[in-house]
């Protein structure tokens, strides 16, 4: 399945936790083989790290804070212009290049 939100994009979490609910972040990672995107700033999780050593370094322990992945579903990519959440519909060129176009007002969403 071709994924239409890329990594630089913003989005916004429109199902899920109730606490991120509405909540705008970056895709810093897309996952197409799982379905799933990693946004900043949504769906922080904790692991608590052992001290290890690999390679004559020493990994502190500790609590990790970090990202994990949300479902595509869940996230709606947000028009640049417009600023709202929108579908987004695939544009071909003459040439054969490939756009992507917000729903809602017609702009371009790839300059």
């Amino acid at each position: 399945m071709k994924v239409k939100i890329r990594k630089g994009d913003t989005v916004e979490l429109i199902s899920g936790r109730l606490e991120e609910k509405g909540e705008r972040g970056e895709v810093i990672k897309v996952l197409p083989n799982e379905k799933r995107v990693v946004v900043q700033g949504i769906n922080i999780l904790t692991k608590h790290q052992r001290q290890v050593q690999s390679q004559g370094r020493t990994i502190s322990p500790g609590k990790v804070k970090f990202e994990g992945p949300v479902p595509i579903s869940n996230v709606m990519l947000v028009c640049p212009k417009c600023n709202k959440p929108t579908r987004v519909a695939v544009q071909r060129g003459d040439d054969g290049s490939v756009t992507r176009v917000c729903k809602k007002c017609q702009a371009l969403i790839d300059q």
